[in-house]
């Protein structure tokens, strides 16, 4: 199917819109848009957009955006990708700046901001979830959740950058998914 550069624009509308929040909270909205409405991409393949945004520098938004426009209209597609995703912010930052130091210290402000955190945790809980399934899923059990578990001790307890850890990760994943073929091989 032919995307149109409409999908494409009103897609990161959207994702810059109900992005509120920055790059973590933006990522369901990218897979919602990219993989369950438009059908851009698979969850397999959003997973690996989103390991590689997460290692290249500078905001995951913008690297998403850039990727998933170029993967449907080339190069014209990412500017207008990322166009659409930064345009919403752009024009809401040059509106709100006028209010913020009227607002700064407004109890309603505060409270607004403080509501919103429980739907952005909860969104990532979510996302979490799926991807952890499918971790669980691909590598088995008890690898799955191993894993999980070095991952969130090399994270936080040991604070390693992740781009490191998901470049150790890669790296484990290829020669993970090079031993099972050569096994299923072996085996059949």
């Amino acid at each position: 199917m032919q995307t149109s550069y409409k999908s494409l624009i009103m897609a990161m509308l959207r994702t810059g819109i109900f992005g509120f929040g920055g790059g973590p909270s933006v990522i369901p909205l990218f897979r919602y848009e990219a993989v369950s409405r438009y059908r851009w991409v698979k969850d397999e393949e959003f997973a690996e957009i989103l390991a590689i945004a997460n290692t290249l520098p500078g905001p995951i938004a913008t690297k998403m955006a850039a990727y998933l426009g170029y993967k449907q209209k080339g190069a014209l597609g990412a500017f207008i990708c990322v166009a659409a995703h930064i345009l919403p912010t752009c024009l809401a930052m040059i509106l709100l700046f006028k209010m913020v130091t009227a607002l700064s210290d407004s109890p309603v402000i505060h409270g607004m901001i403080s509501a919103v955190m429980p739907v952005i945790a909860a969104m990532l809980g979510q996302l979490a979830y799926e991807f952890s399934a499918k971790a669980v899923k691909g590598l088995g059990k008890w690898l799955g959740v191993l894993l999980m578990i070095v991952s969130f001790c090399l994270l936080q307890v040991i604070s390693i950058h992740p781009a490191i850890v998901i470049l150790m990760f890669l790296t484990y994943g290829a020669f993970h998914l090079k031993r099972k073929s050569r096994s299923k091989e072996m085996s059949a």
